[in-house]
């Protein structure tokens, strides 16, 4: 039994670690090509971007239903993703230096992270209602699905608007041939390459986090939300880190937020193809609470950016209360759900 445990956890370590460098390589030559064709100069650049930081939660939620047959995992994996990327704040404010990462940012990101409260929220809310619902289904679509798909679109044009006059001059100046050394076909390739390995390893995850649930005892719900959800995440937070060693903070904060809005029209997505009935009638009650953590985070991060503190808590670490707050409740969140995921 240890055994097949251990085999478990190296196959559960093999993806996170397939997933973690392709993922890096096709955020990366998807700006390349950006770069190449000019999309860095349009919204076409940003929503690219926001599509491939996205691309192992699609994958893997599409997996976890057809395949796996693991709707908890699906949806957990999300949510889970939502929660983790709004911790990853505490991450990028670890990286920081001298001012808090909310006096650098800024306020623009506003917007983003109120929409996110918006989608995230109105999720929360249909988990709830949608299992409280004892009635036949006459689709498998819930009426929740197109709500959402229009949320966002409302959503994009209205950060398009907001983001056109103030962004122009920066993406200017991203749009100068940053990759001389690359051309546009080799990183087409390249990024199609990346792609394929996120897809196989985005295919295989489902069915290692329903052996891992088995092996250990742990509830789909706890596994989905904080195990698969941390590893789908894994580019977001390899970008962060990679905005921050350059200084692009705006545009580290910029992709948490936009990936949380796409990871929501995932959600309407994965409803679409779950033909048996409303995707969120057939999981567990609980991801509510991971719909609520995101919202309530999403909250914080929006205090921090009006208020923009400025006290650092711990020098070293560089967090602020802001901060503190965020790692404060995704640990919550993954206590909460160990606790009573198989509730």
């Amino acid at each position: 039994m240890s055994v097949n445990i251990l085999i478990i956890w190296f196959e559960f370590s093999i993806c996170a670690l397939f997933i973690g460098i392709a993922g890096t390589q096709l955020v990366h030559h998807a700006d390349v090509i950006a770069d190449k064709t000019g999309l860095s100069g349009s919204w076409a650049g940003l929503i690219l971007l926001a599509t491939v930081t996205s691309l192992p939660e699609l994958i893997t939620g599409i997996s976890a239903l057809i395949l796996a047959d693991a709707p908890d995992i699906a949806v957990g994996s999300v949510l889970g993703s939502c929660v983790f990327n709004l911790a990853i704040f505490t991450v990028l404010s670890s990286l920081i230096r001298g001012e808090s990462l909310y006096r650098r940012a800024s306020q623009s990101h506003i917007l983003s992270a109120a929409f996110g409260i918006v989608l995230i929220g109105f999720v929360g809310l249909n988990i709830l209602l949608t299992n409280k619902i004892t009635t036949s289904y006459t689709t498998h679509i819930g009426v929740y699905t197109p709500a959402i798909i229009a949320c966002y679109l409302i959503a994009i044009r209205a950060l398009f608007m907001h983001e056109r006059t103030q962004t122009s001059q920066f993406v200017e100046l991203m749009t100068t041939g940053r990759y001389p050394d690359i051309t546009l076909h080799q990183a087409s390739f390249r990024y199609v390459l990346s792609a394929i390995i996120v897809m196989t390893a985005g295919i295989y995850l489902p069915f290692i986090g329903v052996q891992l649930a088995e092996v250990m005892g742990w509830h789909e719900t706890f596994v989905g939300t904080l195990l698969i959800a941390g590893i789908t995440s894994l580019p977001e937070l390899a970008v962060t880190i990679a905005a921050s060693r350059i200084g692009a903070f705006d545009m580290a904060i910029a992709n948490l937020l936009g990936s949380n809005l796409f990871n929501i029209v995932i959600l309407a997505l994965e409803d679409i193809i779950f033909l048996q009935e409303p995707l969120l009638a057939n999981i567990s009650t609980l991801h509510a609470f991971s719909a609520m953590s995101a919202v309530i985070m999403s909250g914080v991060i929006i205090i921090g950016l009006v208020y923009r503190p400025n006290t650092r808590l711990f020098m070293r670490v560089g967090w602020d209360w802001v901060s503190l707050s965020l790692f404060a409740f995704y640990l919550l969140n993954g206590y909460v759900l160990y606790l009573y995921g198989g509730e």
